[in-house]
């Protein structure tokens, strides 16, 4: 009896596959590294997508029309991806494993 009020009755695992300890899994132990990781991508994003009408301009030599067209098809696929990580995460992946592979593919 004293096996079952240790571990989580939700049916959660750990990165083992056995059941989850409720004393060494959950909380708030993953916060920082997922606000950390937020906090960078919004910075790129938003740090990226103020110079890249002009970056695409000046330095690409594009006109102005298709500099701006560019920047929005950049910023559409951004918002997009989203959904594809979401289907890979729950169809295959796994919500913390879909992060990581991502979060290694948005650093490269």
């Amino acid at each position: 009896m004293a096996e079952d009020d240790v571990c989580t009755k939700d049916g959660t695992v750990d990165y083992l596959g056995n059941p989850a300890n409720k004393r060494k899994t959950g909380t708030w132990k993953a916060c920082p590294f997922i606000l950390g990781n937020e906090c960078c991508e919004r910075l790129a994003f938003y740090g990226m997508s103020t110079n890249l009408v002009r970056y695409f301009k000046y330095q690409l030599h594009q006109h102005s029309a298709t500099a701006s067209k560019n920047a929005a098809d950049w910023g559409g696929t951004c918002y997009i991806t989203p959904l594809i990580g979401a289907f890979v995460a729950d169809a295959y992946l796994g919500r913390f494993w879909t992060i990581f592979c991502f979060s290694i593919v948005y650093v490269i």
